[in-house]
């Protein structure tokens, strides 16, 4: 399988450490990066030349060899290698040299366009987190050579959480931008409506923030069509539910929940939800006092949260992102007799406590990190750099979308091509170690084929609990074990 693992760990596929790292002397930084953002049908570019480190060079002819890579500097790694022509190619420096390819090289042909998919990212911070992300990874990748010896560049569409405005800027991305690869969306309904012009332009699509196992289930059903779509994160809907049931086979008891009442919103990505609610929450050792799905334009839950109390549920097991401000504040206000946790979207922002002034206390989440964990090596150099970079931290979408594009990165140079079809067969059989978890993608033959596997081993998402700080909140890793930062605490007025 293919794996980063062995890869030299200053390459641009670990996040770490940017600040340090040279490129041939010459350091990007973010106002010389290029910057496409398409908005509408317009798009604004900005355009710098970086100082890039080429791949093997193109065959002399006439006996001549290719350069091989060129020189290496001191200390850098030189292009050693036979030239396509006939001579030799180039030598390597005073530092150690590796094998180049042929004279004909297999430099990547640049520039490599990474276009981004975000709802408002001026004003939502999924969608903030996400374009953030990408820029980061973007300028870590140029910084350090491109992709292959090929400048990277960033174009980006808002698609308002809109399908048909999700449709179009996927178009502009590919067609008017020639994007080689797509990333980002937040909402299901929007990368549902995109899925048929994934197949039609055969551009690979990693999506970073959509859950729906419909997709998945496309890619099942017609293999050869839809194979170009790949799900970085979060898992599928399926196994966020899953997820949830672990969690609280585990967690239940201790946190005294020998009753749960679970209430989902009403939309596509909570629906496999639902169903597994109905087949296994009561396999989590507690009475399931009710199981909900309320409407999704719900704004007053005190008719709700009558319920549950009425029920004499001692938790609320929950499944929300589009109404989940709502909830939340009306149930620390209103100090209801029972515990809130499962997901919330919101309240993994890691700013919502002063968003919300402190109403997320006692509340508990799933998501993929937060500021404090350490799930692999590459998640606190990610962290760091992100905040050092936007003075703030990200939710989820930002992990998985910086992990998206450093992955496609990798992928690429492994392949020495960014033929889709080829980097679809590369990802099928990848193993990297991402910011959130080893990335593995479950196999063309499997029920939710190039979704990431969930287990203990692979993608393995984390529950936090909003606990007082310093003066503030703090997103306390309460489960799984192996990253726990402290225990779960009973809301105070129960």
């Amino acid at each position: 399988m293919a794996t980063d693992d062995n890869e030299d760990p200053d390459k641009r596929t670990d996040g770490s450490d940017v600040e340090d790292r040279p490129n041939n002397g010459n350091k990007r930084d973010t106002a010389r990066r290029r910057f496409l953002r398409v908005t509408g049908g317009a798009a604004l570019a900005t355009t710098v030349t970086g100082c890039l480190s080429l791949g093997g060079g193109s065959g002399g002819s006439n006996g001549s060899g290719g350069a091989g890579g060129g020189e290496g500097g001191n200390g850098s790694e030189g292009g050693g290698g036979s030239g396509g022509g006939g001579g030799s190619g180039g030598g390597g420096g005073n530092g150690s040299s590796t094998q180049g390819n042929s004279g004909g090289g297999n430099a990547i042909e640049g520039p490599v366009t990474i276009g981004v998919l975000a709802p408002d990212p001026e004003n939502d911070p999924i969608g903030g987190s996400i374009v953030n992300a990408a820029e980061l990874a973007v300028e870590e990748l140029n910084n350090n050579g491109g992709i292959g010896g090929a400048q990277v560049e960033l174009a980006t569409g808002n698609t308002e959480s809109d399908p048909s405005t999700g449709q179009q800027r996927y178009r502009e991305l590919v067609l008017n931008q020639n994007a080689d690869v797509t990333t980002g969306v937040f909402t299901s309904e929007v990368l549902l409506e995109i899925m048929d012009d994934i197949a039609q332009q055969q551009v690979v699509h990693i999506t970073a923030g959509a859950a729906s196992t419909e997709a998945s289930r496309m890619v099942a059903e017609n293999y050869d069509q839809y194979k170009y779509h790949f799900r970085a994160g979060p898992i599928n809907d399926r196994d966020l539910g899953q997820n949830l049931v672990d969690f609280g086979k585990a967690n239940f008891e201790n946190m005294g929940w020998d009753s749960t009442y679970a209430m989902v919103e009403d939309y596509s990505w909570t629906e496999p939800i639902s169903e597994l609610f109905d087949r296994k929450l009561g396999s989590t050792g507690a009475e399931v006092a009710g199981n909900q799905r309320y409407a999704s334009g719900t704004s007053n839950f005190g008719p709700l949260f009558d319920d549950v109390e009425s029920s004499g549920a001692s938790g609320m097991f929950t499944a929300m992102a589009h109404t989940g401000t709502e909830a939340v504040v009306q149930w620390a206000k209103q100090q209801r007799p029972f515990g809130f946790a499962g997901i919330h979207v919101p309240m993994q922002l890691p700013s919502y406590y002063e968003s919300v002034n402190g109403a997320c206390l006692y509340g508990v989440t799933q998501t993929s990190a937060t500021p404090q964990s350490e799930i692999t090596k590459k998640t606190q150099p990610f962290v760091e750099a992100y905040n050092q970079q936007f003075d703030s931290y990200p939710v989820y979408t930002g992990y998985i979308t910086y992990d998206a594009i450093k992955l496609y990165a990798a992928m690429v140079e492994q392949t020495g091509t960014k033929n889709a079809d080829q980097l679809v067969s590369a990802m099928e059989d990848a193993s990297f170690t991402a910011t959130t978890g080893t990335l593995e993608f479950y196999g063309r033959d499997q029920e939710f084929p190039h979704d990431p596997v969930y287990s203990e081993d692979a993608i393995y998402p984390v529950f936090l609990q909003w606990q007082e700080g310093d003066g503030s909140g703090v997103q306390e890793v309460v489960w799984p074990e192996q990253y726990k930062t402290a225990d779960y605490q009973q809301p105070a007025w129960i």
